[in-house]
Parts: C-alpha cells; sequence; structure tokens
C-alpha cells in the first residue's frame, strides 16, 4: 500500500496547571503533527513536543524539518517499507530526535492500521498494564499535599515529585507525603539535574525512612564520571534520563561501574519506537530495568510510548502522564487509565481516533 501524502501542522496546546521544574515554569506547550495519507485512504498520525533544554532541537527545528520538500521523498513508497523509511528519516535529520519521533510514531501508526492490529501486538505485547506515576512540579509543602490528594482522589497511587532546589525542602515534602499516606503511596522523585554528589547523597540518607522508589537524574548531564563514584546502593536506584538519549549513550553508561540501574526512555530523546527498542535491549542484556517517560505530548505520542513499553519486558515504571494536563489535543482515545493502572486500547494502530 503506497503512501499517497505527507502533511505536517503546529499546535500550541495550553496546560490546564502550569508546574515548576529546577530550570523553568511551563504553562503552555507547542506540539508537531504529522498525518500520513495512504492511497486506500487509511490516515496515520505522529507527533512530537520538542524540549530545548534536553533535545536542542525548537519547535522552530521541527517546522522547517517537515516542510512539504523534506517529506515529499517519502511520498510513493510502500508502507510496507515503514522501517526503511525509518531509517532513512534518521539520516536525513540525524540532530533532530523529536522530528525523528513525529515521523517514526505516524510511520508505525499508519503500518498498524493498514494490517488492523495494535502495534504493541505486532512487537509482542509482554505487559498487560501497569501504574503511571503523575508529576508534582517544585512547590511548598501544603501545595504539594494538595495535588497528592487531588490525584489520590483521581485513583493514581504513584507519584512523581520534581526537586532540585533546595535538599532540606524536597525531603520535607516527601516526608509529609509519606506521613499522610503511609505505605499506600509511592514516591518517585526527579530532581532534573538539580543536585551535585554531596547533595544527591545527602538526599539519599534523609529520605530513607520514607522509602522513594527511585531518583531521576539528580546530577547534571556532564557528571556521570562523579555520578559512577556514589555507593553502589545510592547508583541501583539512579534513573538516567537527560544523560540518556540515544543507544550510543546508552552503552556508555552501561560501562562498569554503571550511573545507574534505571533507564529512562523518552520518546523524544531517541527518535521514536526504533530508537527506544535498541535502547531497551542495551538495557536488558546489562540488567537494567526500563522507565518510560514523556515531556508534555498528545496523546498521540503517549499512546505510542506506552504501546513500545509494554512491548519491552524489561520495562518496570511509567511515567507517562503528559497529555493529562492538556487544555486540548487533537485526538481521543488511545489508552485507558483506572485506577492509576495504564492500558492502550485494542485499536488498530495507536488506537486514537482524531477530533
Amino acid at each position: 500500500m503506497k503512501i499517497k501524502r505527507i502533511t505536517a501542522f503546529i499546535e500550541d496546546l495550553e496546560l490546564t496547571k502550569p508546574y515548576e521544574i529546577a530550570f523553568t515554569v511551563t504553562d503552555s506547550v507547542q506540539n508537531a503533527f504529522v498525518q500520513i495519507e495512504l492511497s486506500n485512504g487509511i490516515i496515520g498520525l505522529g507527533a512530537a513536543s520538542p524540549s530545548e533544554h534536553v533535545l536542542q532541537e525548537t519547535i522552530e527545528d521541527l517546522e522547517k524539518n517537515l516542510t512539504a520538500d523534506h517529506l515529499q521523498q517519502w511520498e510513493g513508497r510502500d508502507i510496507c517499507h515503514f522501517r526503511q523509511i525509518i531509517s532513512e528519516v534518521r539520516t536525513t535529520f540525524p540532530k533532530h530526535s523529536a522530528t525523528q519521533t513525529a515521523l517514526d510514531i505516524a510511520l508505525h501508526d499508519a503500518f498498524g492500521k493498514y494490517l488492523q492490529i495494535p502495534i504493541v501486538q505486532f512487537y509482542g505485547q509482554k505487559i498487560k498494564t501497569l501504574p503511571t506515576s503523575v508529576t508534582i512540579g517544585i512547590c511548598d509543602v501544603p501545595t504539594t499535599l494538595q495535588e497528592a490528594e487531588e490525584y489520590w482522589q483521581q485513583g493514581f497511587r504513584v507519584v512523581k515529585v520534581k526537586t532540585g532546589k533546595s535538599v532540606l525542602e524536597d525531603v520535607e515534602r516527601c516526608v509529609k507525603l509519606r506521613e499522610k499516606y503511609g505505605d499506600a503511596l509511592i514516591i518517585r522523585v526527579d530532581a532534573n539535574q538539580g543536585y551535585s554528589r554531596e547533595e544527591t547523597v545527602d538526599f539519599y540518607y534523609r529520605t530513607l525512612p520514607t522509602n522513594i522508589e527511585l531518583i531521576e537524574q539528580p546530577m547534571p548531564v556532564g557528571t556521570e564520571a562523579i555520578m559512577r563514584s556514589l555507593p553502589d546502593f545510592v547508583r541501583n536506584m539512579l534513573a538516567c534520563d537527560e544523560s540518556l538519549k540515544n543507544a550510543k549513550s546508552a552503552i556508555q553508561l552501561v560501562q562498569p561501574p554503571k550511573v545507574g540501574g534505571i533507564f529512562n526512555i523518552k520518546l523524544m530523546k531517541c527518535g521514536g519506537l526504533l530508537g527506544a527498542f535498541e535502547i531497551a535491549t542495551i538495557a536488558q542484556a546489562a540488567g537494567i530495568d526500563l522507565f518510560w517517560g514523556c515531556f508534555d505530548e498528545s496523546i498521540i505520542s503517549i499512546s505510542a510510548a506506552l504501546h513500545a513499553a509494554l512491548a519491552c519486558p524489561n520495562t518496570k515504571y511509567l511515567d507517562l502522564d503528559g497529555s493529562l494536563d492538556l487544555g486540548r489535543d487533537v485526538v481521543k482515545g488511545g489508552f485507558i487509565i483506572e485506577k492509576g493502572m495504564m492500558r492502550p486500547l485494542d485499536g488498530p494502530g495507536f488506537g486514537f481516533e482524531r477530533i
């Protein structure tokens, strides 16, 4: 089945709840969307949410890359050759992983719809469902508890607390959450590169009684050698995020002593599903668990990440809440969250429908 037309557009999606992390406050997000139309009328959709801070890729880069002139080179190709086309996309845009991701997802979605099967089934579903965490930005203790209660009432039992400004304040927030919810609430922490080595160790020991599940990227990119010097019991609960971009960086991170015991895979960092599976294979061989994350993203790319995550046997954690705070989206469906547990819908491709 031939690809008839590939088009792209940009949408400004406001957030219903602005949030703060260690380096900025976010109240809206721009996503790029790719639409692939096959000759029989099937339409596959892809999406990308750039992050200049993490990816060095802007929405302007996406808009420039996803012009008609660039995309027309793949029109007329057979959708059954989608993996080869993705390889060509990676060669065409080697420095822009979000651009790669938008096209990777759209090609997968079109192919799955052509075969009339979910993409997770195409790759082999290893896991049926997992709980996703929901994110609490940097804020004071009362606001932390208020947001946690809102999520609790919605059925979520895993929270990821953004930290990285003050160790003592970060510890207090975790302590108060544990005091209020006991062992019924799983607490994860994301310092967004905000700690030094000494602060990372200090935070670890101060929060031992609170039983934190994991600490995501506590130290800045470029300090991996210093992170290797952390005690084993600290490194084992660290999730590499900004330090992990692609398969090449994954290979570097698993060299002994490993920088962390967990890999945070974001489709936007690694260029889509095929890049994610490359990282997952390296992680599995090294005995590293997978933690699937996201930026502020459309249901389209969140659904794609969920399908990829559930196709990997070493997936242990989900943090796929990136579409929950969008004021609007261009699709609906994709997945279901019941009492915090996340699973994909059974529709073809990634299971979403255009609104």
